[in-house]
């Protein structure tokens, strides 16, 4: 007869240890107090430029990784998103180094200064990925890396002398390149977008989009976002962590009509009509990189850098970040293991 209630206990015991599902932002409640008239000039205006001045002191990190077959103008795209020689292929790659047998994971770094900001961008290039016969699970280094950047940070956050600047390796952004086949996405691309969407902020790109007609890339376009819907993949910006109505209308517009983005890259430089454009050079003309009528590459340079970057920062540490670390708290009943390095220390300290 005591059964019941014990089970009940055990099953709210069980309950407790399970982590919560991700939570969305919490939005700060309007303020309700009567908005105060001022006699004269305090100078709460220039918070915005005190901060202005700190985090320009500091500069900013951004860590961009890019997937997808080789062949599919992913270097190229990353050139052409920052303007400069930013991908692996300026890092000394050989066009004669055989394509690696597994997924590789290489990471370059760089300092990008425009206008007095400083940025310090990774690239994450993951060669490999999808160009072997058997593709099964060649997500896995992927993810593992993802996770292996929120361990490190996990670690340094709950060092009890941590650094007042945690150095950021942790993945913003992950652009996920389509092959323009005009018909659906292959099973890789979904496997690897379900087991990723939950990790990162997934942004499908249709790579070399000058291949197809324009009504086969407009239809290409809804077929992949139904695909995606259909399967339950969230890609970035993700609908249930839209802040407030001006956010939701702004995301649903780039989800519904600009997701995902049909790009053509390019490094080489055109004169066209007496200016010099980014394109590439086909016999019927020159595809303009940068122009909205021959490809959506412009929209997202805009949606990457100039609207969402410290978005994306934000998801990353509020939600993903935020569920890797509870998780793991969880799991090891608060903190990490200490490794053998700091055991040793903490001895030698004693």
């Amino acid at each position: 007869p005591h059964a019941g209630p014990v089970e009940s206990k055990k099953e709210a015991a069980m309950s407790e240890l399970v982590p919560e599902p991700r939570q969305k932002p919490v939005v700060p409640m309007k303020p309700t107090g009567i908005n105060a008239s001022l006699l004269g000039y305090i100078g709460i205006d220039t918070i915005i430029e005190q901060m202005r001045k700190k985090t320009m002191k500091t500069g900013f990190d951004f860590n961009i990784m890019v997937v997808g077959q080789s062949g599919l103008g992913k270097s190229t795209l990353v050139n052409t998103l920052f303007k400069s020689q930013v991908s692996r292929k300026s890092s000394g790659w050989n066009r004669e180094e055989k394509i690696p047998k597994t997924v590789e994971i290489k990471a370059i770094g760089h300092v990008i200064e425009e206008g007095g900001v400083k940025m310090k961008l990774t690239v994450i290039d993951t060669p490999g990925f999808g160009d072997q016969i058997n593709n099964e699970n060649c997500w896995e280094p992927i993810e593992k890396y993802i996770n292996e950047q929120y361990e490190k940070f996990l670690k340094e956050e709950v060092n009890i002398a941590r650094k007042k600047r945690i150095p950021d390796t942790r993945v913003h952004c992950c652009l996920y390149f389509i092959s323009p086949t005009g018909h659906s996405l292959r099973p890789l691309d979904l496997e690897f977008m379900k087991h990723l969407s939950k990790v990162v902020n997934i942004i499908p790109v249709i790579a070399k989009a000058d291949t197809m007609t324009l009504e086969e890339k407009t239809e290409f376009k809804q077929r992949v976002r139904k695909e995606l819907e259909v399967n339950g993949i969230e890609f970035y910006p993700q609908k249930e962590f839209d802040e407030d109505l001006e956010d939701k209308t702004e995301n649903d517009k780039i989800r519904q009509e600009s997701m995902p983005f049909a790009v053509v890259g390019s490094d080489k430089e055109y004169q066209v009509n007496g200016k010099r454009v980014l394109g590439r050079k086909t016999p019927w003309g020159i595809i303009e990189v940068e122009n909205l009528n021959h490809c959506e590459f412009a929209l997202l340079r805009d949606f990457v850098i100039r609207t969402h970057l410290q978005d994306l920062k934000e998801v990353t540490h509020n939600i993903h970040y935020e569920t890797y670390r509870a998780k793991r708290l969880n799991d090891n009943g608060g903190l990490p293991p200490m490794t053998v390095e700091t055991e040793e220390n903490h001895e030698s300290n004693l």
